[in-house]
């Protein structure tokens, strides 16, 4: 438990450091703000901008606030998530391939205890970003939209919470079992374009791990039946736990390989 707190520590001091624990908190609270704002003053904007032609008018459509939270989940499921990929795919493997990982190879510490503190490290940053994200959406759009209840935002944040886990989970264990390359390519595949395919493919199938975020939001409204939500979340904490216990073999394998 004291070296997983070590390696922990390390994660945390590294990531703020580097800024991660700033740049990427404000990055999702961008995107999170961007929304409602953006939508709410639209017409105005237009009229700003001018050099529309004589007589048009464009008629914007009434959004509710369920709207604008949804929309905000997809700005985070789409750029979002692609940032957070791109920042942690290379947590292990870019130590491993510099000869860094060495240091800690040849030291009493367990498979365990490396991955699980560069997957909380990871975590770490990617909920916290995700809270602060959806604070401010859930802030403006209070304000503009209508009043969005406690319970409500608890359900969106908590549920969105557990899809970055499996994120995470399932970034950082690619890092533990391929290259920098190869775990990034397969991340944007598995996670980003397997949730495109889904949006355009998933009226055949009601629970997949994708549709979580959505249905983090669309459960609070009754839009969905609760049982695809219960269903398709146990799912999600069921891959996750995998994701763990193959990332761990993945990197004890690669500890046992190296030349120390």
């Amino acid at each position: 438990m004291n070296t997983w707190r070590v390696l922990w520590i390390k994660e945390f001091r590294e990531s703020w450091r580097s800024f991660k624990l700033l740049w990427i908190p404000l990055l999702f609270l961008f995107l999170g703000v961007s929304d409602p704002l953006v939508n709410y003053f639209m017409e105005d904007i237009l009229n700003a901008v001018g050099n529309m032609p004589e007589g048009f008018q464009m008629i914007m459509p009434e959004l509710h606030a369920r709207d604008l939270l949804l929309a905000t989940t997809e700005q985070f499921q789409m750029m979002g998530i692609i940032v957070l990929i791109a920042v942690f795919v290379g947590t292990i493997s870019r130590e491993r391939s510099g000869g860094t990982a060495t240091l800690i190879y040849v030291r009493p510490v367990s498979a365990a205890s490396i991955f699980l503190s560069k997957w909380m490290g990871a975590s770490l940053v990617a909920l916290l970003s995700a809270l602060i994200g959806y604070i401010g959406s859930i802030y403006y759009t209070s304000v503009l939209y209508g009043e969005i209840t406690f319970s409500t935002a608890l359900t969106i944040i908590a549920t969105y919470s557990v899809w970055l886990l499996l994120v995470m989970s399932l970034t950082v264990a690619l890092s533990a079992a391929f290259t920098t390359a190869v775990a990034a390519s397969l991340a944007i595949i598995l996670i980003p374009i397997g949730g495109i395919l889904d949006s355009l493919l998933g009226g055949y199938w009601h629970v997949t791990p994708w549709k979580l975020a959505r249905y983090g939001v669309l459960v609070t409204d009754g839009t969905i039946e609760s049982s695809y939500y219960w269903t398709t979340l146990l799912l999600v904490i069921g891959i996750t736990l995998l994701c763990l216990v193959l990332g761990i073999w993945a990197t004890d394998r690669n500890r046992r390989l190296a030349a120390v």
